[in-house]
């Protein structure tokens, strides 16, 4: 298997270059730079905090425009003006990406108590959309305000009553589903967000144990590829190297069948992204 080789660059390459990198450092300054803003200057203009606007990406709310050099998203005055133009902006927006922290203030939403809530999150009625490490670390799970609002309406026998006898032996068993539907979500919110096979099997290989990947992927040049190409972590995750350890068991499947699903998928990914590079020429090896 063998690898395009890049061409040297030259001084009009290296100079082009160059100028993009002051442009990103403008825009990492002044927030805009030829109709492109960075992540904070255009959450001020929608009105939105860093975390909120974060959460609108997230789930597709608010598209990126073309990455910068470093790789940071940047985002076009178009595309907020789309955003804008959305019936009951700003307040629908805000509404859509609220979100609420740990058992006893979502079950406040729910109307119900925190065991309760605890036991549907848990048996996977409830899915969060994100998750912070507090000083214990322990993991707090975030939801949607909306989405449990939603539940409540849509289920209300849930939140009254005996639990199912499906959730019974899920409790006896002491499963909790709240990562691997985090992560369900996560990687589909992801896939979501791009068109570029290598891309998308990179988004797949990053929640697979490096055994795994290894094995679905024994190509090294590929490997590295798809390592290059891997996402970053979410927003909020941790720096903290205590705490950081423990959210990076969030981001790998853990159940065997759940790896099983990831790995299959993978291979698929990757015969797609394969078959492209062959017939364009375009990333990846080839």
């Amino acid at each position: 298997m063998t690898q395009t080789v890049q061409a040297p660059r030259t001084t009009a390459t290296a100079t082009a270059t160059a100028t993009e990198a002051m442009a990103e450092s403008a825009v990492a300054v002044c927030g805009e730079v030829a109709g492109l803003l960075g992540g904070g200057r255009a959450a001020g203009e929608l009105g939105l905090t860093r975390a909120e606007f974060a959460r609108a990406v997230q789930l597709g709310l608010v598209r990126a425009g073309p990455p910068g050099v470093a790789g940071a998203a940047r985002y076009t005055r178009t595309e907020l003006e789309r955003v804008r133009s959305a019936a009951g902006f700003p307040q629908a927006l805000i509404e859509r990406v609220e979100t609420v922290a740990g058992a006893e203030a979502a079950a406040a939403v729910l109307g119900v108590g925190p065991s309760r809530f605890t036991r549907l999150a848990r048996c996977g009625h409830l899915t969060p959309v994100g998750y912070r490490i507090n000083r214990y670390r322990a993991v707090v799970w975030l939801y949607l305000t909306a989405e449990l609002r939603d539940f409540a309406a849509r289920e209300p026998a849930m939140l009254t009553g005996s639990a199912p006898p499906a959730d019974r032996e899920l409790t006896a068993a002491r499963a909790d589903l709240r990562p691997r539907k985090w992560r369900e979500r996560h990687v589909g919110l992801l896939l979501r967000r791009t068109a570029d096979p290598w891309e998308r099997a990179a988004v797949l290989a990053s929640v697979l144990p490096g055994d795994d990947v290894r094995a679905t992927v024994p190509d090294p040049a590929e490997r590295i590829l798809l390592c290059a190409l891997a996402p970053p972590p979410p927003y909020g995750h941790p720096q903290v190297p205590a705490a950081a350890e423990v959210a990076a068991r969030l981001l790998r499947a853990g159940p065997p069948d759940e790896i099983g699903w990831y790995r299959t998928s993978l291979d698929f990914a990757l015969t797609g992204a394969r078959g492209q590079s062959k017939s364009t020429g375009e990333r990846g090896p080839t």
